[in-house]
């Protein structure tokens, strides 16, 4: 039986993005979030909040969700709730399950219809789906492209239970963001990058970019074996709004340290972005970057000037999802 860890870091809020770039660390620390600018969800302890500016808004009223993702239009988030994919109204409002299975954290088409996740596929390790926003409809198989034309497999593997970092879990911030499956969708519709691939037959661990028309994929990033000679891992991706930059999660075991790493949607011309242990970058615009990173010997959301490297600590925790 495979078996598969999904693991979340925990997390608290940011907003206000327009403002809170030219915020102090301290003014920020003090004051919360700044007013104005984009409204960002984010998780802590479980719970989904939503704020933009110095108010928050409860978002779920338990304490089993993650990596909340705005629609392409605001309204809406999927996210994941006891390890399934859910979607509620950007108010809180009509949540209903969407997935059917233990799922990675998803990932909206531009055009709002489905939502992509990874999940057991049919040949026993990760693949991506996609189902409507509606719920109530099966999963779709994308990649590996070879099980387009085979039943879904059954429910029910064995996983471990979702954590956000904030319980007392003995797991190494390395060891929770290995297996993380969050996927996400290319700005134009057309590709996927996913943790996994064909290109894991060759490596011990790769980053994939799947072509959704064709199923053909391609490695952007990738570990031991066939691969770059050194050990890691490449997860949780995140497109640049104008499809022409995606950045992801990397840990390679000659840095030792977990990083941002961002590069051309072919994967060449990568570079770092911030510092060491920042992670989970999502783009507000070309210019900015929200990740969560290290400060005070805790996990903050940030907001990183790409250009200049000015780094704004936003509130405690992680996983920050902007609207658009």
């Amino acid at each position: 039986m495979y078996r598969k860890t999904i693991t979340m870091a925990g997390i608290t809020v940011a907003a206000g993005l327009t403002a809170l770039i030219g915020a102090s660390a301290a003014h920020a620390a003090e004051a919360g979030a700044p007013a104005g600018g984009q409204t960002v969800a984010y998780v802590r302890g479980g719970v989904i909040y939503r704020s933009n500016g110095a108010d928050e808004v409860r978002l779920t009223e338990d304490e089993v969700n993650a990596r909340p993702r705005f629609s392409p239009d605001g309204t809406k988030l999927a996210y994941l709730h006891n390890g399934t994919v859910w979607v509620m109204g950007a108010n809180g409002e009509d949540k209903h399950q969407v997935s059917d299975r233990v799922a990675g954290g998803p990932s909206w088409s531009p055009d709002g219809k489905w939502i992509a996740y990874s999940a057991l596929s049919c040949t026993g390790g990760p693949g991506v789906f996609r189902v409507g926003t509606e719920g109530g409809t099966a999963s779709e198989p994308l990649f590996p492209a070879e099980c387009r034309d085979q039943a879904v497999p059954e429910v029910g593997y064995a996983m471990e239970a979702p954590t956000d970092g904030s319980t007392t879990q003995a797991t190494t911030l390395v060891e929770r963001l290995r297996t993380d499956d969050a996927v996400a969708w290319s700005p134009d519709g057309t590709q996927i990058a996913f943790r996994g691939g064909e290109c894991e037959s060759i490596a011990d661990n790769c980053l994939s970019i799947g072509n959704v028309s064709t199923g053909r994929e391609r490695a952007i990033d990738v570990y031991g074996g066939g691969g770059n000679g050194t050990s890691g891992f490449g997860v949780v991706p995140a497109w640049r709004a104008d499809g022409q930059k995606v950045a992801w999660t990397s840990y390679n075991t000659d840095g030792k340290a977990v990083a941002v790493t961002e590069a051309d949607a072919s994967g060449a011309q990568r570079h770092q972005v911030g510092k060491a242990d920042d992670r989970e970058m999502v783009y507000a615009g070309d210019r900015t970057g929200v990740l969560t990173a290290a400060y005070q010997g805790r996990s903050w959301v940030t907001a990183v000037d790409l250009a200049t490297g000015r780094r704004t600590p936003l509130h405690q925790g992680s996983q920050p999802t902007v609207a658009p």
